[in-house]
């Protein structure tokens, strides 16, 4: 039975630009990192999408990557930042666009459809809107499902630290959210 290179093996063939190198890396870690961006995008074939891009960023920056950590932490990281990124940049195409995306549902009614798209506008806003490090801790808790000691150690602060910024974006969140009827139509 032979044995599986490690990650330090993979990324020195990365790093000569060997392609076995990104090829076994890619089979070691496309599945994992499509788990990691589904549940940001629940999307399967968009999830694809974006697990082969953090790949082809992989190989396009063979020589100039330092994974300080490890492969599998730093192979999330970009893939959360790409799905993040991507959701990001959909916001803002479709406050550009005359239209928003057209919902596949009969079962809810047009005002129900029209109140329900207002509100995750109104979510994806107030969770834009919260600082950096807030909205990436409340994204890591609250779609990626990571326990506030794995953030601490994804990110390289402490468990504290985490607590403390959730603290501060439901704060911020539930301000921004509260209801007013005098202001809504």
């Amino acid at each position: 039975m032979q044995q599986q290179p490690t990650d330090q093996a993979l990324l020195d063939l990365l790093n000569q630009g060997d392609e076995r190198g990104i090829e076994l890396i890619f089979r070691r870690y496309y599945a994992y990192i499509c788990k990691a961006v589904y549940k940001i995008i629940p999307d399967s074939n968009l999830v694809e999408d974006l697990a082969q891009d953090v790949f082809y960023e992989l190989w396009r920056k063979r020589g100039r990557i330092q994974v300080a950590s490890s492969l599998k932490g730093y192979l999330r990281r970009a893939a959360v930042n790409k799905a993040l990124n991507y959701v990001r940049d959909q916001r803002i195409k479709f406050t550009e666009e005359e239209q928003a995306p057209v919902q596949k549902s009969t079962e809810a009614s047009a005002p129900e459809l029209m109140a329900a798209d207002h509100l995750q506008s109104r979510i994806d806003e107030a969770i834009d809107a919260l600082p950096e490090r807030c909205r990436i801790i409340f994204i890591l808790s609250r779609f990626e499902d990571m326990s506030y000691r794995e953030i601490a150690e994804q990110l390289e602060i402490s468990p504290k630290t985490v607590e403390n910024q959730m603290a501060k974006a439901l704060k911020i969140l539930r301000e921004m959210l509260k209801f007013n009827p005098g202001k809504e139509a």
